[in-house]
């Protein structure tokens, strides 16, 4: 299978997540399991084992930019690079679904946050913090 069609798919199951996280935040196997632990533990798995298969092949590291430029250069690293980030940002949108409805923060509110940690991660969270604050909930993150 090609690393594009590879990427297809991994997108595909990432957007799932997401649109599930949208249209469905009240429905705890969404938000308790398949955002926050099956889509991103699948991701996980994917990122396992392409780093198992094809570490090595590339001549970058991680101790510079430049470095990190020449690892990316092969294809499938790059791919794992970006089922990381796929990983985790779903991962922190659950996130956000969850300690939303803990404290009772309307979900319209948590839409925009939602589609910005999808695009642009941290951007994202950090609107998340910012609603979450200006509601009276606070900065301190517990575990959800």
């Amino acid at each position: 299978m090609s690393h594009e069609t590879v990427f297809s798919i991994i997108n595909f199951v990432a957007i799932a997540g997401w649109i599930l996280l949208v249209v469905a935040p009240g429905r705890k196997i969404v938000t308790d399991v398949v955002a926050s632990v099956l889509i991103p533990t699948v991701m996980a798995l994917f990122y396992v084992g392409v780093l198992a298969a094809v570490w090595g092949r590339s001549e970058g590291s991680f101790s510079t930019l430049a470095g990190v430029s020449t690892l990316f250069k092969e294809p499938w690293l790059l791919l794992a690079g970006w089922a990381h980030y796929l990983a985790f940002d779903l991962f922190i949108g659950s996130w956000e679904v969850r300690d939303a409805r803990k404290r009772q923060i309307p979900h319209l509110l948590v839409i925009p946050c939602l589609i910005s940690t999808l695009m642009f991660g941290p951007l994202g969270w950090l609107l998340y913090m910012l609603i979450r604050a200006v509601r009276g909930a606070g900065l301190r993150v517990d575990a959800a």
